[in-house]
């Protein structure tokens, strides 16, 4: 299973796009302005959408990808998301104001879209492929997910401050590689805390929780991008320190273009 990263910055820059992934060619997990990147022909193969939450950084290409290849196409995006992030887009984005509303044109009996409801803990066959929903803690209702690749799960924790239902679950499941928030640098601490994000301090603590008899990639993820090297450099120094006794993860930072095999 091929995860090709669209975008992977916590905010918009030169060449820092937001959160989007393409799993194969049809499965997009969220819809930052990395979608931006890809072709109308790569676009138009994308079946599913499965968001993590409604933040804008997250869904702000959804409107223009679809407008952008509906014609282009014989049935509808499928957008896979909690009921209170699909209630989010009908009233704030897909709303006749801010933007049409495609799960009712060109009509309700054949839309551009369709939405489809899931809950933490449920276990998806999108296109073939296994996608859990795990638990995610932030300030608007929010999720993670593990996608079941050829030699482990692909874990994503979305946007979340600590979580230990989080670790609970993917502890138990045989996981290649760990892609996780840390949004601010410690200096930003409070910040990071009540807008319900990961610090390097935090994250530390969250890693110490992974089993010891247990090694993947950590990929560092939803980095601003005025903060990122201080944010790698205080996640490397803490990462040395955090857990007695403790060996330093394979810490790693996630790059807009690249492409994970799992």
């Amino acid at each position: 299973m091929k995860v090709r990263v669209l975008g992977c910055s916590g905010a918009i820059a030169k060449d820092c796009r937001t959160t989007s992934f393409l799993i194969g060619d049809s499965i997009l997990l969220d819809a930052g302005t990395g979608v931006g990147d890809l072709t109308l022909e790569e676009m138009a193969k994308i079946d599913h959408v499965l968001l993590t939450h409604s933040h804008l950084d997250h869904i702000a290409a959804l409107p223009l990808m679809l407008d952008a290849v509906s014609s282009l196409r014989r049935r509808p995006v499928r957008v896979h998301a909690l009921a209170a992030t699909i209630a989010a887009l009908q009233t704030h984005v897909f709303n006749n104001v801010i933007w049409p509303d495609f799960s009712a044109i060109p009509s309700t009996a054949s839309p551009f879209l369709q939405y489809r409801t899931f809950v933490t803990g449920d276990v998806l066959s999108i296109a073939g492929t296994q996608i859990e929903v795990l638990s995610a803690h932030h300030a608007v209702p929010a999720v993670g997910f593990a996608v079941q690749g050829d030699t482990g799960w692909w874990v994503f924790s979305g946007d979340t401050e600590r979580n230990p239902a989080f670790w609970n679950r993917i502890n138990a499941l045989p996981v290649a590689c760990l892609v996780i928030e840390t949004a601010f640098s410690n200096r930003e601490r409070d910040l990071a805390r009540r807008s319900m994000h990961l610090s390097p301090e935090t994250l530390a603590q969250e890693l110490a929780l992974i089993p010891g008899t247990e090694r993947y990639p950590v990929y560092i993820t939803h980095t601003k991008p005025s903060e990122t090297s201080l944010i790698m450099d205080e996640i490397t120094q803490l990462d040395c320190t955090v857990g007695i006794p403790h060996r330093p993860h394979d810490v790693r930072w996630l790059v807009a273009g690249q492409t994970i095999e799992v």
